[in-house]
């Protein structure tokens, strides 16, 4: 009776878990898509808790409790603008978590002197591999983006050959182990090739692709919970961890399509490593600047304006300031809108979650598909931080590593204001044409300030 209470609940708990995700697809119902998914998770948990499999059910809640008083210490105190290192490092613990549940069912079976039957020896290879991999690249995508080491690409020559030979021989250690699940020195081995695989698989993406990489990492973790579902004959994990890796994968595809790049490119280009190229910009090319009052008089005399935010809003925490300036515009009868590209930021949604929490309404934030036909009818476009993905060499420039990447068409907007600290190129390493046209004004300095002083200059022109 108790075994099918148990079944039952990891099937409500599946259900939960579908809800969830479904509801997560639309801004609006993300709240309650994460109220049903963690509803999900608890049933989960407490369905595992009153399996008699569980020794000890003290050690149980204190983990539970340890995890609980973590987890809230880092909400309360993590930034908005570290979101993307925090979900590097929750991916990274999903996968080590499955890692070393698949490798301590294994010493059981050791230790007891039995071989696992079925597939199960087949699902702990799976388990430490991808685990591994998930665990050790996750932490090089936290220390990218952390700037703990450089975001650019880490490459060297045969960095794609070493890391498919690697793979190969991980394959072969792997088809060893299910041979011989209990021959536990080939299974440390490959427990060491999967950690070492994580740090060479990220190591040469470079930051521009670091949206695809937390996705796919995650889709990683979710399959190794999936693979020691199975080691464990856990229904529930096997469900929630094919979820995750199903929408995680489909989720990298998007934004691979809308890079127009293939996932292999993604993983093995290493875009970014190249020199700095002009990009359209000849040698005697150079660009306008201009003051925040200059912008307020252009605002003020607009009707239509297009906000683009990207990773410079994001580091400068100008998420609140812009949503003053939107209302500061709103009050003067201005449309103001939000031009959202799929690959903008370090996450998926990156600029999404960051305007939410500015409170600026979801019907504002416009994806790419929807707004570019708008650009050429738009009075003014602001550019606050963005680069790669408003960079028109896209379109024309055949040898640049962003070439026919989908973008947002903000050179064809009648003004554009760009606020940049710096000249710099984005994280492709080329430097952007859309800066020296002659529809383009920049604003050099911190994107809060910035902001800030165009919304207290049209105030006093009101």
């Amino acid at each position: 009776m108790r075994a099918q209470a148990i079944q039952l609940a990891y099937l409500l708990a599946a259900v939960l878990f579908t809800l969830g995700l479904h509801a997560l697809s639309s801004p609006r119902t993300a709240p309650r898509g994460n109220a049903l998914a963690a509803v999900g998770m608890l049933v989960a948990v407490v369905a595992t808790l009153l399996m008699q499999e569980v020794v000890s059910l003290a050690l149980m809640l204190a983990g539970l409790a340890l995890g609980s008083a973590l987890g809230a210490l880092l909400a309360l105190r993590i930034q908005m603008t570290a979101m993307p290192q925090m979900v590097a490092l929750l991916n990274g613990f999903g996968g080590g978590a499955s890692a070393l549940v698949a490798s301590a069912e294994l010493l059981d079976y050791a230790r007891e002197g039995v071989l696992p039957e079925g597939i199960v020896s087949v699902a702990v290879v799976l388990g430490v591999l991808i685990g591994g991999i998930t665990l050790t690249g996750s932490l090089v995508a936290y220390a990218k983006l952390q700037e703990l080491m450089p975001g650019a690409p880490v490459a060297f020559r045969g960095t794609n050959a070493l890391n498919l030979l690697l793979l190969g021989a991980s394959v072969v250690l792997g088809v060893l182990v299910v041979m011989d699940p209990l021959e536990l020195p080939v299974y440390a081995v490959l427990a060491g090739l999967s950690l070492l695989l994580g740090v060479l698989f990220v190591i040469p993406i470079g930051g521009a692709d670091m949206p695809v990489v937390i996705s796919l990492l995650n889709a990683y973790s979710g399959l190794a919970a999936c693979a020691t579902g199975f080691v464990l004959g856990n229904s529930g994990l096997v469900i929630s961890g094919s979820l995750v890796g199903a929408s995680g994968l489909i989720l990298s595809k998007i934004m691979c399509d809308a890079m127009n790049r293939s996932l292999l490119n993604v993983l093995f280009g290493a875009v970014g490593s190249g020199s700095v190229a002009g990009a359209g910009a000849g040698p005697t090319a150079s660009v306008k600047g201009y003051t925040p009052e200059d912008a307020a008089v252009i605002f003020g005399n607009s009707r239509s304006v297009i906000v683009v935010p990207g990773y410079g809003m994001a580091v400068a925490q100008a998420q609140h300031a812009v949503r003053e300036l939107a209302n500061a515009l709103e009050r003067q009868g201005i449309q103001v809108r939000f031009a959202i590209h799929p690959v903008a930021g370090r996450m998926p949604g990156h600029m999404n979650v960051l305007l939410a929490e500015a409170d600026v309404p979801y019907e504002r934030l416009v994806e790419m598909d929807e707004i570019n036909p708008e650009f050429p009818e738009t009075d003014v476009a602001l550019v606050l931080g963005a680069n790669d993905v408003v960079n028109p060499s896209a379109r024309t420039e055949k040898g640049s590593p962003i070439y026919g990447m989908p973008i947002l068409d903000v050179d064809k907007a009648k003004h554009v204001f760009v606020i940049k600290r710096s000249m710099s190129p984005g994280f492709a390493g080329v430097q952007n044409p859309l800066f020296f046209n002659d529809n383009t004004m920049m604003i050099f300095g911190d994107a809060k300030k910035t902001v800030l002083a165009i919304v207290e200059a049209i105030r006093e022109l009101e």
